[in-house]
């Protein structure tokens, strides 16, 4: 670039060297000492004055222990978990869901249309209420695990556990090597807070929920292994899949099912996961299996309702009230019109 010169000297001005024109975005070539000096002296940001700043799941410290309010750690202080399925993948619904005081979610891709771009919209809209979510998967694969884990959820779901071996390979899904083979984005993922979070490989297993789900006769004979698996945190059981592995899809209260599920639930609760030595249990309520049922029974984590679920009985009900008023209207014009012609022909 040509140096620039002083075209129009003015009469007894003092004369103005050539100045050569500075390269945009140089360093080198901008020296300002005040400006430099006031950079030097300030001091590190401190996100705790800035909530919104803080880790999406966990703190920005390492910590050798799940914080307080985790899944892990209410579970291991003995808490009952009562938690909504969202199949809808709207992130108006999964905030009021947050805002009732559900004490978690599940974000289902497995059976919900929604993908990986859909969660992180739904992750987004819990965020106000700190609302812990967990991703269910499509399949329990490497891929699938890695790209949900990288939305930085506080809890995992793989479907379709059926033996120790596979629920091996779950857990590994979800642990950087050398404990695992989940691949490594973690200066940018948004479970890292896009690598702000400088912390999170210290601590990133810490609070993270491992669940397995059991849902067939094999995995029910398996579940005691399964349970036992180290960094499975809670077997869920799926009642719908079980009752069409046992050969009862239309009937997922039939006895032999119940008898099946009772079989894997106490497999499950005779195992010790606040010592290490087992896992907690989640279930699923049906119509004929309420959540208070579950809740008796032992299970730790309660999954009472699904969004779609819970609006299509509102619009049937609301509907069916409707119809129903229109029809008692009309049997009470028929009445009157009666009473009128009595009154007439009486006269």
């Amino acid at each position: 670039m040509a140096a620039l010169t002083n075209t129009t000297a003015v009469a007894g001005s003092p004369k103005i060297s050539p100045v050569k024109a500075l390269p945009f975005f140089s360093s080198r070539s901008l020296s300002f000492p005040s400006f430099n000096q006031s950079i030097s002296s300030l001091k590190p940001l401190s996100l705790t004055k800035f909530p919104t700043l803080l880790p999406l799941e966990s703190s920005l410290n390492p910590s050798p222990s799940p914080s307080p309010s985790s899944l892990k750690s209410r579970l291991r202080d003995g808490d009952t978990l009562y938690g909504i399925f969202l199949l809808s993948f709207s992130p108006t619904l999964a905030e009021i869901a947050a805002f009732s005081g559900y004490d978690f979610v599940v974000i289902d891709m497995e059976h919900g249309p929604g993908g990986i771009n859909e969660s992180l919209q739904m992750l987004r809209s819990l965020t106000q209420t700190n609302t812990p979510a967990i991703i269910r998967l499509p399949e329990s694969s490497e891929a699938w695990a890695k790209k949900a884990l990288d939305l930085g959820p506080q809890g995992i779901m793989f479907p379709m556990i059926e033996s120790a071996k596979d629920a091996k390979k779950a857990v590994s899904y979800c642990r950087f090597p050398p404990d695992g083979i989940r691949g490594s984005a973690h200066t940018v993922v948004r479970a890292s807070n896009y690598g702000i979070n400088e912390g999170y490989l210290s601590n990133y297993m810490e609070d993270l929920l491992i669940m397995c789900q059991v849902e067939t006769v094999d995995g029910v004979k398996k579940v005691e292994d399964i349970a036992t698996v180290e960094g499975v945190d809670c077997i869920q059981m799926g009642p719908l899949d079980l009752s069409a592995s046992v050969g009862y899809l239309w009937d997922p209260g039939h006895k032999k099912v119940k008898e099946v599920l009772k079989t894997a639930e106490k497999a499950v609760l005779k195992s010790d996961p606040r010592n290490g030595g087992g896992a907690f249990l989640g279930g699923f309520a049906m119509p004929h299996d309420p959540p208070e049922g579950l809740g008796k029974r032992g299970y730790h984590m309660v999954s009472g309702a699904v969004d779609i679920g819970l609006f299509r009985n509102a619009a049937v009900e609301d509907v069916r009230k409707f119809k129903i008023s229109l029809k008692a209207d009309s049997d009470d014009d028929g009445e009157d019109d009666k009473d009128s012609d009595e009154k007439y022909w009486s006269e």
